[in-house]
């Protein structure tokens, strides 16, 4: 037998990308794939994958990973869980939140939630940073710095009694991310209609879990969508839509870019598989299935899935907001609290992929490179995060080898995160993570974790294509087109 050429060789798998699906051996090197093909020289460890998927590490890019709320509350993960939880259901890169609150010094909070991330994460992770007290100081200075230093995608709410930003001072967000070549990101609802909607029911006695889906009404989604993608058009920036949940927000969403706005938008498997019926439980129970915005009904997750089809939606992430269900969490408020008093949120970052894959590819639905493509190569492309997301000569080698027939039932014990349950319980998929590499390293095998805190890695990196304007500018903000003034 001829001496080894590569550190690690997967052998007799196949492989999908977002384009192609073929069989071929993987050949790694350090850290890196350095060779794909049949028949490849040997490796110094060799995996057979005869008969499984060769797939490349999930991407989940949004995720509340050890973050306060604005209400005081801790989620119930540390980087530790989180993401050793994301390993094992086969995500091997995560975006989570560096969150200011109102008062706190924004270059601080990332400088503070940097350290937990180097402290405890255990794989490759970046930050949204959250910016919700829009000062002069953070327009003109804390963006730009951000930016440079790496961190090139920010995050706003436009509801949330503590976090919303108002019209003006998000124009003035979208400015500044515009100068700096910064994603905005953008949690999209009409805090108006949520709150006339809310005092609404609670007045009149509707404060069962199940009401918080009728809180946040329909509209104010659609309408929501509507005000900012007007507001990105109007300045040229580029904006990621988060969660999108109705039927009527897609149908916005779809309309905006084929006027050829450029927007991205994404989904959740909570809208592909849950409903408003499920938080209509007995007592406070209901609560394990509320997030913001809620599940809403099938004819949305047709919708969604459709969108998800034509483009319209490009990625599929978590939204992992992980909420005991006690007092730590959930239950601050008491053992009966009304709607508006329970943590929005559910955890997701360890049953995100299983899920898609079982309806993507085991039933069917959209297909194999559609899943990597939604799931792993979208959010790394959309991101930049630089040589993830993808099986190529170059990339890093995360990897997660999948057992197409194996049958899994998921349930509140299996899971790897500390939130104590999961909304999905009780479902069986088909397909499963067996093996996941983390940069050419066996980070799961079975049961078997190995890795320890601290090895994962921050990755840093500039706006990129994504980022970038259009060129195509509203005749407001055209010099050629509004007397001279130059507002850009």
């Amino acid at each position: 037998m001829s001496d080894p050429v590569y550190d690690l060789m997967i052998r007799g798998g196949t492989v999908a990308t977002s384009s192609d699906v073929f069989a071929a051996d993987v050949g790694i090197t350090g850290e890196t794939i350095v060779a794909l093909g049949s028949g490849l020289a040997a490796g110094k460890t060799e995996i057979n994958a005869t008969g499984k998927l060769v797939l490349p590490g999930g991407v989940d890019a949004h995720a509340h990973i050890e973050q306060l709320s604005a209400a005081g509350i801790m989620n119930a993960d540390t980087f530790e869980s989180a993401t050793r939880s994301a390993a094992f259901g086969g995500t091997t890169s995560v975006i989570s939140f560096a969150a200011q609150h109102v008062g706190m010094d924004v270059q601080e909070v990332v400088t503070d939630y940097t350290a937990l991330a180097k402290k405890g994460a255990m794989i490759d992770y970046a930050f949204h940073i959250i910016v919700s007290d829009v000062t002069d100081k953070v327009i003109a200075e804390d963006i730009p710095a951000l930016v440079r230093q790496g961190h090139s995608s920010i995050k706003i709410f436009m509801t949330y009694d503590r976090l919303k930003v108002d019209d003006e001072k998000l124009l003035d967000i979208l400015a500044a991310a515009r100068e700096a070549k910064a994603l905005v990101c953008v949690h999209a609802e009409n805090h108006g209609v949520i709150a006339w909607m809310v005092k609404r029911l609670i007045d009149k006695g509707y404060t069962a879990p199940k009401y918080h889906a009728i809180s946040h009404a329909r509209v104010s989604e659609s309408e929501a969508f509507t005000r900012l993608i007007a507001f990105s058009e109007l300045l040229d920036q580029p904006v990621m839509i988060f969660h999108v949940s109705t039927r009527e927000g897609a149908a916005v969403i779809r309309e905006a870019r084929g006027r050829g706005v450029k927007i991205f938008a994404e989904t959740c498997p909570q809208y592909l598989f849950l409903t408003a019926e499920d938080m209509d439980k007995p007592g406070a129970e209901g609560a394990k299935w509320m997030c913001s915005p809620p599940a809403r009904t099938p004819d949305d997750q047709e919708a969604l899935w459709h969108a998800l089809a034509l483009g319209d939606l490009q990625l599929i992430s978590s939204d992992h907001a992980p909420y005991r269900y006690d007092e730590t969490g959930k239950l601050r408020a008491g053992p009966n609290p009304t709607f508006k008093q329970v943590a929005n949120g559910l955890p997701g970052l360890e049953v995100r992929l299983p899920l898609l894959f079982d309806a993507m590819v085991s039933k069917g639905r959209l297909g194999l490179s559609k899943f990597v493509e939604l799931t792993s190569t979208a959010p790394a492309q959309i991101y930049n995060l630089p040589k993830k997301g993808s099986i190529a000569i170059g990339n890093d080698a995360d990897i997660a080898i999948w057992d197409p027939a194996r049958k899994v039932t998921l349930s509140d014990e299996m899971m790897h995160d500390l939130t104590g349950f999961s909304p999905f319980s009780g479902r069986t998929v088909t397909g499963w993570p067996e093996k996941v590499l983390l940069r050419g390293r066996v980070l799961v095998d079975g049961d078997t974790f190995n890795s320890k805190p601290g090895e994962g890695r921050l990755m840093l990196r500039e706006g990129g294509k994504a980022a970038t304007p259009s060129g195509k500018l509203a005749a407001e903000m055209d010099p050629a087109k509004n007397f001279g003034a130059k507002l850009l």
